[in-house]
């Protein structure tokens, strides 16, 4: 029997029953279904991820150095401990680094603190202040709707200058132009140079909410009293060079706290590659986890497929002997049967596609802070699942439609 004459024998059998071949369909049409809805939301929450955080609270090809350490992602209680007893990250520290550092590499102290700030024209508000140096802007891919950021020399004498992000500009500064205006933090004045461009939200926090100075302004002694820094970013010139800068970065560092070559870092450096890597196992996971319910439901459809089929061989004992004794071959009927199943198996497959990703879109418009993603790989793997689904299942009752005996056969009625 030809193989498009199995399939449009299917079909005419789906027709003829539609509620039995809806019933067994369904098995696999909620497994894909879900299958594609939580790959849906996975990729989009991964592609965010790497576009979104990575992009704009990292960095791309960005090592920090942290007094602390959190690369693991598993900090207990006595590695907290520990690690409050590391010195801290000084200016110095910084620039023992920077000396060392290769040509063509960006780098920026850090100091963070949440800070209130007014302006005659609005009420106080909080913000989150970033004293830096001039490069940090560089490093961050910045750019701005409106003014400038500070230059190297108003970085390096401490100007009061300051920039605001988004939110705050129109906040501080509605239905005017804040460039040339003054703010005040902390009580002191700042003029403000510069207005960043909207940067949107990363898992509901406004990176819009910011306000960056000088890191030898006041602004520094408002972030860290101490006179320490909270980091040091360093932006390789190419992704070729992170190996080596992560290097150059620790053996200043060890050398700096004369660590013996048995001792442990006692300071942390990461990179974005490694945040990256850390948030793919963690993808990984969820995304095993997230199949592993919808695989349940494939294997309840194979179940279903392979009774009903059962019962259809029962059903259609006489139609198999008629064909039998047309001439039809074993492996005729074993390939009709087969392929019927194959067929509404893949026709769940096909509908429980549609539905996922409907699902996947109607969640995203409930929910805007969920991403989503359609990724090209799930819906042929949901189309190979779903004729799979139906060739297992089938292979059993179209083994025993192929085996019986034709005269046995014509005498069911």
């Amino acid at each position: 029997m030809p193989f498009l004459e199995a399939v449009r024998l299917a079909f005419q059998q789906i027709r003829v029953q539609k509620l039995k071949s809806f019933f067994t369909t369904l098995g696999v049409l909620i497994g894909v279904m879900f299958l594609i809805a939580v790959v849906s939301i996975v990729e989009g929450m991964s592609n965010y991820v790497e576009d979104a955080f990575t992009g704009k609270l990292v960095g791309g090809n960005v090592v920090t150095v942290r007094r602390f350490d959190f690369s693991s992602g598993n900090v207990t209680e006595e590695m907290w401990r520990e690690m409050q007893r590391w010195p801290r990250l000084m200016p110095d520290d910084a620039r023992a680094i920077r000396d060392a550092m290769p040509a063509g590499t960006l780098s920026s102290v850090v100091g963070e603190t949440t800070v209130y700030a007014v302006t005659p024209f609005a009420r106080r508000r909080q913000l989150q202040l970033s004293a830096v140096d001039d490069e940090y802007f560089a490093i961050k891919n910045y750019a701005f709707t409106s003014g400038r950021p500070f230059s190297p020399q108003e970085a390096a004498f401490g100007a009061s200058v300051i920039v605001l992000g988004d939110e705050m500009a129109q906040h501080f500064f509605p239905n005017l132009d804040p460039v040339g205006r003054e703010i005040r933090i902390g009580g002191l004045p700042f003029t403000v140079v510069g207005v960043l461009e909207k940067q949107g939200s990363v898992f509901g926090m406004s990176l819009d909410r910011v306000a960056i100075g000088p890191f030898r302004s006041p602004l520094g002694r408002m972030a860290n009293p101490r006179g320490d820094i909270d980091e040091l970013t360093i932006r390789a010139a190419t992704p070729e060079m992170m190996d080596e800068l992560q290097d150059v970065v620790r053996e200043v560092m060890r050398g700096r706290r004369k660590l013996a070559p048995s001792q442990p870092d006692n300071f942390g450096v990461t990179t974005s590659a490694a945040a990256l890597a850390e948030l793919g196992d963690l993808r990984g996971r969820v995304l095993a986890f997230g199949t592993a319910l919808p695989a349940i439901g494939l294997i309840v459809g194979a179940m279903v497929i392979m009774n009903i089929m059962l019962v259809a061989v029962a059903e259609r004992t006489r139609e198999i002997g008629i064909r039998k004794a047309l001439g039809a071959r074993r492996k005729d009927i074993l390939r009709q049967f087969l392929v019927e199943a194959a067929t509404l198996s893949m026709l769940g497959a096909a509908i429980g596609i549609a539905l996922g990703l409907s699902a996947a879109k109607l969640l995203n418009m409930a929910f805007p802070a969920l991403p989503v993603g359609v990724a090209p790989w799930s819906i042929g793997a949901a189309i190979a699942m779903g004729a799979g689904v139906g060739i297992i299942a089938g292979a059993y009752p179209a083994s025993r439609a192929a085996k019986l005996d034709p005269i046995t056969a014509l005498r069911a009625e």
